[in-house]
């Protein structure tokens, strides 16, 4: 039957390189050869602990790769055949029960978050749920999506972040031509709402950031075409801008912030009256310090949580990509292979010897 190799996370910064066989395709799942795996932030907070994971598990929920086997069921079903390239969506959905006839497959009653591939464990065969792996087991209930011809596969990745950054940037938030717009965070996502509200017609873009460690991201967004970049640490965002825009507030603020508690609180103040919030960045038990409560209330605030992605967003951020029309080459990339990955993971989380890239891919190959 042959082997793969994954890099398996077995606890806190405990990521082990293994062999496992891989499984007979049945009718109805496919094996997938990986060729590359954008690194997410909820990976460097799986290895940190930050996030608890049922260890042992393979790591890796934005996964390209090419179909190296696949049977009848599943081939007509994805209308895909062998070698043709896809990406895996972290997703899988039963395609029957309420929540997926409706379209909101990511709250399936079957699988739902217990299921997200990079987050099962090992011990259920046959064991290869995740992107840090030479080979990726489709189960019936996977969900993929062709990867245009014209991208490689790293930069086929970051189909999941400009997917986040469409979903949170424009399609929640209903974000429409002309609207002011904030951006708090700028790593992957942030720059690809930066991108994605850019795309939709946004006349004004602010991106925040906080401290040294993101005055190059900062930059970066600047060359993507943000029109301000604030560093939180030293200057007011809110005041910022207003100064840059003749006192005008934000109609849509994306939070995309990790462990920033003071985060909300400042998107509140950055919102213009009827404006709407959309949090797509977790911040644990921290709370949320400096949040003028009221305020949501005067200015009739819309906050609105976001969780997942779906394929049609992922769809247009492949096409997205494909177009060109954004310049992601200036994204700062490290791409390594499985035995790196537990280094790029250490400064991905900020604790390494190496500043941490804006994005990172597993390179199984290399």
């Amino acid at each position: 039957m042959g082997e793969a190799t994954a890099a398996v996370l077995h606890g806190v910064e405990d990521l082990r390189i293994e062999n496992f066989d891989l499984p007979e395709v049945r009718p109805d799942d496919a094996l997938l050869r990986v060729e590359a795996c954008g690194l997410c932030g909820t990976d460097h907070e799986l290895f940190t602990g930050h996030i608890p994971a049922p260890y042992p598990v393979v790591p890796g929920h934005e996964t390209i790769g090419t179909i190296e086997a696949i049977g009848d069921e599943a081939a007509a079903k994805w209308q895909i055949g062998v070698g043709d390239r896809v990406a895996v969506e972290c997703w899988q959905a039963c395609g029957a029960c309420e929540p997926c006839r409706t379209g909101v497959y990511r709250r399936c009653t079957k699988h739902g978050q217990t299921d997200l591939y990079g987050m099962i464990p090992t011990n259920r065969k046959p064991s290869l749920f995740g992107g840090y792996a030479t080979h990726h087991y489709l189960s019936p209930d996977s969900l993929v999506l062709p990867v245009p011809a014209e991208l490689t596969a790293v930069e086929a990745t970051l189909f999941n972040p400009l997917g986040a950054g469409i979903k949170w940037g424009v399609e929640i938030p209903g974000t429409q031509p002309g609207d002011y717009v904030a951006v708090l965070g700028p790593g992957i996502r942030g720059l690809c709402a930066l991108v994605a509200t850019r795309d939709a017609g946004a006349e004004f873009i602010a991106v925040t950031g906080y401290g040294p460690n993101d005055h190059p991201r900062l930059e970066m967004a600047e060359a993507m075409g943000a029109d301000l970049v604030v560093d939180v640490a030293e200057e007011d965002p809110a005041r910022k801008f207003r100064d840059a825009t003749g006192g005008r507030l934000a109609d849509v603020v994306v939070d995309v912030t990790a462990n920033a508690p003071t985060a909300f609180g400042q998107a509140v103040r950055l919102s213009a009256v009827d404006g709407t919030i959309v949090m797509a960045g977790v911040r644990g038990q921290k709370g949320a310090p400096d949040l003028h409560a009221d305020a949501i209330i005067w200015k009739e605030l819309t906050v609105k949580g976001a969780l997942g992605v779906d394929a049609p967003v992922y769809r247009r951020a492949l096409e997205l990509l494909a177009e060109r029309k954004f310049p992601f080459d200036l994204f700062s990339r490290r791409e390594v292979g499985l035995n790196e990955s537990a280094d790029l993971l250490t400064d991905m989380a900020g604790n390494g010897s190496k500043p941490p890239p804006v994005h990172g891919v597993i390179v199984p190959g290399l």
